[in-house]
């Protein structure tokens, strides 16, 4: 890319531009003016582009298909939302977040490109990561959907190979309040002709008259992976290839089926992208992903989590199991969240709540929270703290050796906790 003009606004000035205009929490669904944009920027994605939606899981699928291509030479793009600490985690190419400077000349070419068309923040960030991959000439380009699929702006590129992880529950305002509503938003995705991993278990009969009305190649991950035929190992046989390749390096055990669906799609364009066994192993062991069941700390354990909906907060709940001693939950949820479903799928995994508030149009009071899981109800304490910093700083200093604290419920969430740990002295 070219050289930045050392008076143009910063990354920083760009966003806050953005948020004035449209902030991140609007919403308005729809292709039209997307396409309209990526039209007059006259750019193309001339590489292969896997596009991954689903309620949960996505960010995990991102993570281990651009490690796998990373350890096989290539050179990806991976575009997911939202980031924990830095804007630029959004973006990255090569395995590195993307140079602010290159971000910003992205996102002033799609200014210059939209005259007087109205984006969203979202649709605007969307097009400069676009804008980004062209440019930086990448081997492929990963993209994760924000919201639904059919109509996300991501959709507005046709995927090589779609990518559907799980149907649930989650921004029923606008797709519905159904899994058979939410699924046939997610299968918009998919293209006539050209495979879609499936790697939901349980598909509404929506989601395959919708693939089917589609035309889509259905592929499903469960039918094509083994997650326990050898220990510590994810067996998949597909396309006449048969791989043994070991468990993802994150941890829980629904990342089992996160990385059959990314091997499967990377199956799916080894024409174009050949990759290796050894390659394949190599980044499946090598994944890292802030958030996802990560343990920070020991003694006590600390372990951070974005669950932000029911069903992740049912899979969160099976990878904890019920406390040996005390068990801390560090919580809050932005406004729309199902709180209560949180926080009966989960009741059993925590004897004591500690509930801050969040900032930002969508956030809520501690009160507000505190009140929903108390209404659920949850069966442990619950007590509301100013921050989440608070929060975790009380859950740290009265908690013993071999109690528990996990700090989930958002994105945000997480992304608060976070320099608490990392300058605590506990943090390993």
């Amino acid at each position: 890319m070219s050289d930045p003009d050392p008076n143009s606004p910063g990354l920083s000035d760009w966003l806050a531009r953005l948020e004035r205009r449209a902030p991140a929490s609007r919403i308005e669904l729809g292709l039209e003016r997307v396409r309209e944009i990526w039209q007059r920027m006259d750019a193309a994605l001339d590489m292969p582009v896997i596009t991954v939606a689903g309620t949960n899981g996505k960010g995990s699928v991102v993570a281990m298909l651009e490690a796998m291509l990373l350890a096989g030479g290539y050179r990806p793009l991976a575009y997911s939302s939202p980031h924990i600490l830095r804007f630029s985690e959004r973006m990255r190419i090569g395995g590195r977040e993307a140079a602010e400077a290159d971000i910003v000349s992205a996102l002033a070419h799609v200014e210059n490109a939209r005259g007087e068309v109205d984006l969203t923040y979202f649709e605007h960030i969307t097009l400069a990561a676009f804008r980004l991959a062209a440019e930086a000439g990448v081997d492929a380009a990963i993209l994760e959907v924000g919201l639904g699929g059919r109509l996300d702006a991501v959709n507005v590129v046709d995927a090589d190979v779609a990518v559907i992880t799980s149907i649930g529950i989650d921004h029923a305002e606008f797709l519905g309040p159904t899994r058979e509503q939410i699924a046939r938003e997610k299968a918009g995705v998919a293209r006539a002709g050209r495979p879609v991993i499936v790697g939901e278990t349980d598909p509404p009969a929506s989601l395959d008259q919708t693939l089917e009305s589609i035309g889509a190649r259905v592929i499903r991950a469960h039918d094509e992976s083994s997650p326990d035929a050898l220990p510590d190992t994810l067996r998949i046989s597909h396309a006449g290839r048969l791989l043994d390749l070991p468990r993802p390096a994150l941890a829980g055990p629904w990342q089992h089926g996160n990385a059959a669906c990314a091997v499967l799609a990377l199956l799916e364009v080894v024409d174009r992208l050949p990759l290796s066994d050894d390659a394949m192993a190599a980044g499946l062991r090598d994944v890292r992903l802030p958030g996802r069941y990560q343990v920070l700390c020991e003694r006590p354990q600390v372990i951070l989590d974005v669950a932000h909906n029911p069903a992740a907060a049912g899979a969160l709940a099976e990878a904890l199991g019920p406390p040996d001693g005390r068990s801390t939950a560090v919580f809050s949820a932005l406004a729309g969240k199902d709180v209560a479903g949180i926080g009966r799928a989960v009741d059993a995994c925590f004897t004591r709540w500690l509930v801050a508030p969040l900032g930002g149009e969508r956030g809520r009071t501690a009160e507000q929270v505190a009140d929903e899981l108390r209404n659920a109800p949850v069966s442990g304490r619950v007590e509301t703290v100013e921050s989440v910093p608070a929060a975790l700083k009380q859950a740290l200093a009265t908690s013993g050796p071999s109690d528990r604290i996990v700090v989930f419920g958002s994105f945000l969430t997480v992304a608060e906790a976070w320099p608490e740990l990392t300058s605590s002295s506990r943090n390993p």
